[in-house]
């Protein structure tokens, strides 16, 4: 049941925000691909996510590596770094933790450099 509350005059609803106000807040996926890499074990799944606000900005970020015969927990995630949650953290072998964030550039960068040792790694985690 929404209530209603008085705007300029109108009748309006509750959850009715300015529509400029709505706009800015709307986040756009510009990327989400997933590609297959071989690894000394088996193959693994390499996949990143990331939305951005009205500006351009990152606003939101999902980087996952995914290798089911290196690491059994977390469906697979070997190593992974998100926002989802209200805060920037880091998934590794079932297991996370806060890290600080500077730019998604070097976070990409991080990440795909934590990958190409990964992927090398011949005994599951």
């Amino acid at each position: 049941m929404l209530s209603l509350g008085r705007q300029t005059g109108r009748m309006m609803p509750y959850l009715c925000y300015d529509p400029l106000v709505k706009k800015t807040r709307r986040l756009r996926k510009v990327v989400d691909e997933t590609t297959q890499v071989r690894c000394a074990l088996r193959k693994g799944l390499i996949h990143e996510e990331v939305w951005q606000d009205s500006r351009g900005a990152v606003a939101k970020y999902n980087l996952a590596f995914i290798n089911h015969a290196l690491c059994a927990r977390d469906n697979g995630r070997v190593v992974g770094y998100d926002n989802s949650h209200g805060d920037h953290h880091r998934h590794f072998a079932g297991t996370e933790e806060n890290f600080a964030f500077i730019s998604y550039e070097g976070l990409l960068e991080r990440f795909l450099d934590e990958v190409r040792e990964l992927r090398q790694e011949k005994e599951p985690i």
